[in-house]
């Protein structure tokens, strides 16, 4: 399954603490929003619970494991409800960034489309359980008439394990393009996470740092922006925490350096929501 580059053709922080430390003394400098807030989409059972587990695992020092995550592949999404996962800092409050988690996209009785986008500006509140049946419509009792800045998505991460970008139906892909689109017409910025790495690439299973010199691995990522329209710069490669009882360096690196774009772009956003 694809052979492996002697070099890396992305480089890793040298620092995991670097990376921390920014974290740690990140927040907005558009002072009207009180943090940064990342969305998560893409389909079900792919990483996307695992992924906020895997955050608050690195941040902690420890394996961590708040969001819950279902091992049975199953059509159905395990996360019904819009969930806001805040991440504390040790005795010092919280992390000024905060990562929704939402339904899993299905073919049929997946989070509509168009409740995501009205999660993008805000409408959709806190613990507001989907409804496959139903879209969410101004007046219910999960929808919010009057976002503040706070409650907006300020970027969206779409999850993928990267086994599967090939797999991808063209209604998924239409439906993600979709989102995309009106992302982009609220200028908010976009990335991208393959997880499942090691699942993928024996190669990176047998050693994470060979992620970025895995040849079949940069193919899924250059497939997966084609078909999505994404730079390759914004898609990152991450291998969750899931069967591991300590963290480990490598893993983390490979986190941090995807949550670190996150919060760049997104923080690119905010301070020039005022131009």
């Amino acid at each position: 399954m694809g052979g492996v580059f002697s070099q890396s053709w992305r480089p890793l922080p040298k620092n995991n603490q670097d990376t921390l430390d920014f974290l740690k003394s990140y927040s907005p400098r558009n002072h009207e929003a009180t943090h940064l807030r990342i969305l998560l989409i893409g389909p079900t059972g792919e990483g996307k619970s695992t992924f906020i587990n895997s955050v608050d695992s690195v941040l902690q020092g420890r394996v961590a494991s708040r969001a819950p995550t279902d091992q049975h592949v199953t059509a159905d999404s395990f996360t019904k409800k819009y969930k806001t996962y805040k991440f504390s800092k040790t005795n010092e409050g919280h992390y000024s960034f905060v990562i929704n988690d939402i339904m899993g996209m299905e073919r049929t009785k997946g989070v509509h489309v168009e409740d995501i986008k009205l999660a993008l500006r805000g409408h959709v509140k806190d613990g507001y359980e989907f409804d496959p049946e139903n879209k969410l419509e101004e007046g219910d009792l999960g929808y919010n008439a009057a976002p503040e800045l706070s409650e907006r998505v300020h970027v969206v991460v779409t999850v993928v394990p990267a086994g599967v970008v090939s797999l991808l139906t063209s209604d998924m892909i239409a439906k993600l393009r979709d989102i995309r689109l009106a992302a982009t017409t609220l200028e908010i910025p976009q990335l991208a996470i393959l997880t499942k790495v090691d699942d993928a690439c024996p190669k990176a299973q047998k050693n994470v740092n060979n992620i970025y010199k895995s040849d079949y691995l940069k193919e899924q990522v250059y497939k997966f922006s084609q078909l999505l329209g994404l730079p390759v710069n914004s898609i990152f490669l991450v291998k969750n925490y899931s069967s591991e009882i300590n963290t480990n360096d490598a893993t983390d690196a490979h986190i941090l350096c995807a949550l670190k774009q996150m919060i760049v772009f997104g923080e690119d956003y905010l301070s020039h929501l005022n131009d």
